[in-house]
């Protein structure tokens, strides 16, 4: 039984990634989600048409380093087959965590790069390692102040865009030590979900003149689920295909 592991499994991209992979039979899935409740109840979605899939619910919230630490050891001991680093978030405004970290740059980056790390020694050999990344790392530059804005440097799309880079090289990093792992990138281009919803003023608008055109969370999905088949590493997928 491989053991996959989504982050933010209770909506959107997660929740589509989620079902499609409990469809398969050999695979246990585990939900890492902020909201356990919500999760919960997609997990019983799952399952009145997947009757047989392996699905769990664990609680994750990647702004709070001591549940991403809680979250590892609640796993247990048994080999990781996949991770997949979905959540994500665009937050409106600069706030820290409790931590004392930016919030975008901690759900995005810090997050996922702790987690990664605690679950290093679990993962069998061959295990897929996938960070869902963005279109917006092209526009974006990092330096040594990047990690960790403050409130003088913080834009809504320009943190997003440099914590997803960061994203970005900590995977080339980890391939680049950790030969034996599958790492890829996947980048499922603008969905419609709660993640384009940016607090402001012209949501509505949006809502009737953007949304519909959009990738629903199925499309973007794609990405994602060729990723964690993949036996390449090191390819950037995005739409239906990839690249190196």
């Amino acid at each position: 039984m491989r053991n996959v592991i989504i982050t933010g499994g209770n909506s959107g991209l997660g929740f589509e990634t989620a079902k499609k992979v409990a469809a398969h039979e050999g695979y246990r899935v585990v939900m890492a989600c902020r909201n356990a409740a919500k999760a919960e109840t997609l997990r019983r979605e799952i399952l009145e048409t997947e009757p047989d899939a392996r699905l769990e619910v664990l609680p994750l919230d990647l702004r709070s380093q001591a549940s991403v630490r809680s979250f590892a050891e609640a796993l247990g001991e048994e080999p990781v087959g996949a991770l997949l680093n979905n959540a994500g978030v665009i937050s409106r405004d600069y706030s820290l965590t409790t931590d004392g970290l930016e919030n975008t740059f901690s759900v995005n980056y810090f997050g996922p790069f702790l987690l990664t790390r605690l679950l290093l020694d679990r993962m069998a050999p061959d295990a897929r390692l996938v960070n869902t990344v963005s279109l917006t790392c092209r526009y974006a530059r990092i330096d040594e102040t990047s990690l960790q804005p403050g409130a003088q440097d913080f834009s809504q799309l320009g943190t997003y865009a440099r914590s997803k880079l960061s994203l970005l090289h900590f995977s080339l990093e980890l391939a680049r030590r950790h030969p034996q792992l599958r790492v890829n990138l996947a980048d499922p281009g603008i969905v419609n979900s709660g993640i384009i919803t940016m607090g402001r003023w012209f949501d509505p608008l949006a809502d009737v003149l953007f949304r519909p055109f959009i990738k629903s969370p199925e499309q973007g999905a794609v990405p994602s689920l060729s990723a964690l088949a993949s036996p390449e590493r090191l390819r950037y997928f995005a739409g239906s295909g990839s690249r190196p």
